[in-house]
């Protein structure tokens, strides 16, 4: 196959697809269209300060991961153990999933505890899958392949979220409460996301060579210094591409963990409904993935990602000035190509822009500005939400300045010159 890397089998590239396909689940059932609105509206008894509490919640996480995951990447590449650091943090995120189902009416602390613990696994996991994408496919095809492997997990959320909306749909129809039917939601994600990782696990092969220790402890915060200052001289394309990163997933951050609450509070959606659309973005974002890593290896991966952010754009003003739930069903079809393509997009930059030999810790670096967007993104839209006595429609206009900034940061990247640079390494 030409887009794979010598002595790498299809079987591989689908057992590191089914990865996607495992944690899409967690996301699109736990953070975006059933949990987030069930925490708001039965866990926190739908007080003023929920969507602030939740967004904190996952803040908090996201800052843990960035402050902890740069040296558990490079940990990981020094001692040739991604594998391991996959395993470990995908039984983490699904033994804190779990605890979400006893996290009833009243019960703040443990749900907040647990998405935050659960969310953290589940960045750790993302980033050491993603460290992966050099090894297995070639230079020329790190987009397709990119595209194929996220567009094949967002058929993962679909199928998890499909058990999700039958189960619902079964509990409505018997007068059943969510207090009673989402923790059989949340049993179920957990089941789909333990059976669809197997294949990564048995079939995924561990290429990195150890090398000697790395730091721990406090000593990972000085690496991470040493790490920002070193490529700042070594590659600073790389660098400069990060803080365009850190712009543009703020804005992606809002979208992915308050989409239902904003149908929910903005536009009156019930959690059926909520559900169906959620459903309705993932289909229009596996298309978006799959289509969108061809046109990337064409256009260019910069040109390519700038395209799907004035594409996100678009999509903020058409969803803020949606009335009717026909027009908000077009923002969420937007969403949904834009969300496919642009994180598609930038995995497949790092890729590009990563040593061979330093893959884990590049990717590392993703990973840490990913979760800082994911800080000041839900933050930002929570704070915003609280200020305004819950006016949603004005915290979503927040994401503009995101996907604008992100464009403005974009075109600093020199790509040609930050890929001569790996070439000659």
């Amino acid at each position: 196959m030409k887009s794979l890397n010598p002595g790498v089998q299809r079987r591989e590239l689908w057992a590191w697809a089914m990865y996607d396909f495992a944690n899409s689940g967690y996301t699109t059932v736990i953070l975006t269209a059933v949990f987030s609105t069930y925490f708001v509206l039965v866990v926190a008894q739908d007080q003023t300060w929920a969507t602030f509490a939740w967004t904190c919640a996952l803040s908090a996480s996201y800052l843990l991961v960035m402050l902890t995951l740069p040296g558990l990447g490079a940990r990981a590449d020094a001692h040739g153990a991604k594998r391991r650091l996959l395993f470990s943090s995908t039984v983490g995120c699904l033994a804190a999933t779990a605890l979400l189902a006893f996290a009833g009416p009243g019960m703040v602390a443990l749900a907040l505890v647990a998405i935050a613990l659960s969310n953290y696994c589940y960045c750790v996991g993302e980033s050491a899958c993603a460290s992966f994408l050099p090894e297995l496919a070639r230079p020329s095809a790190l987009g397709r392949v990119s595209g194929w492997g996220w567009g094949f997990g967002y058929f993962g959320g679909m199928l998890t979220l499909g058990i999700a909306l039958f189960i619902v749909i079964r509990a409505q129809g018997s007068g059943t409460t969510a207090v009673d039917y989402v923790p059989w939601i949340v049993a179920t994600t957990c089941a789909v996301f333990a059976v669809a990782t197997l294949p990564a696990f048995l079939l995924l092969k561990e290429r990195a060579r150890p090398a000697g220790a790395t730091a721990a402890g406090p000593a990972m915060l000085h690496r991470l210094r040493q790490t920002w200052r070193e490529i700042g001289v070594t590659h600073p394309e790389f660098r400069a591409f990060l803080w365009c990163v850190a712009c543009y997933q703020a804005g992606i951050s809002v979208v992915i963990t308050l989409a239902a609450v904003y149908a929910s509070q903005a536009m009156g959606f019930t959690m059926q409904q909520n559900m169906t659309l959620i459903f309705l973005v993932n289909i229009a974002a596996a298309g978006g993935a799959f289509a969108f890593g061809h046109i990337q290896d064409r256009l260019g991966h910069r040109r390519a990602l700038s395209a799907t952010l004035v594409g996100w754009i678009v999509m903020v003003l058409v969803a803020y000035a949606a009335v009717t739930p026909g027009i908000f069903w077009i923002a969420a079809t937007l969403a949904g190509l834009c969300m496919g393509s642009s994180q598609s997009a930038g995995r497949a930059m790092t890729g590009a822009l990563a040593p061979s030999h330093r893959t884990g810790e590049f990717f590392a670096l993703w990973g840490f500005a990913v979760q800082c967007a994911a800080v000041i993104g839900p933050i930002s839209y929570g704070t915003v939400s609280w200020m305004t006595g819950g006016n949603h429609r004005l915290a979503i206009l927040v994401c503009l300045v995101f996907f604008v900034g992100g464009i403005a940061l974009l075109m600093r990247v020199d790509m040609p010159r930050g890929l001569a640079r790996v070439a000659a390494r």
